[in-house]
């Protein structure tokens, strides 16, 4: 069985302007929700090959929703991060979203056409 380029891409909400500590926390949590919800063999793949992570831009919460329902449509698990709003933005506030990992070709797929941060 020929194991594919695997990756993991993380959609960060531009319009929050969200302070560096509180992105980075925010990806964290992306990232790690979206690979504990993986299979074993994705996530054992993903991880021989360096665990790849691509952090791309999306403007508002209506773009970052509607590329949560592209990628499970096309039947890629997805994660949404809600903050909790202990910091800097309102509880409740959708802030990103972890896709894969996954096959990098079926995520850019979905994700191609986005810029990186």
């Amino acid at each position: 069985m020929m194991i594919m380029d695997m990756k993991m891409v993380i959609l960060v909400r531009q319009d929050l302007k969200l302070p560096k500590g509180k992105l980075a926390a925010q990806v964290a949590h992306a990232a790690v929700e979206a690979a504990l919800g993986s299979s074993k063999i994705k996530l054992t793949a993903w991880r021989a090959q360096g665990q790849k992570k691509v952090v791309l831009k999306v403007s508002d919460e209506k773009e970052l929703m509607s590329y949560l329902q592209k990628a499970k449509y096309d039947n890629l698990k997805a994660a949404l991060i809600t903050d909790a709003g202990k910091t800097c933005i309102a509880p409740g506030t959708k802030t990103c979203v972890g896709i894969g990992p996954d096959s990098e070709s079926k995520i850019d797929i979905v994700t191609g056409n986005l810029t990186m941060m």
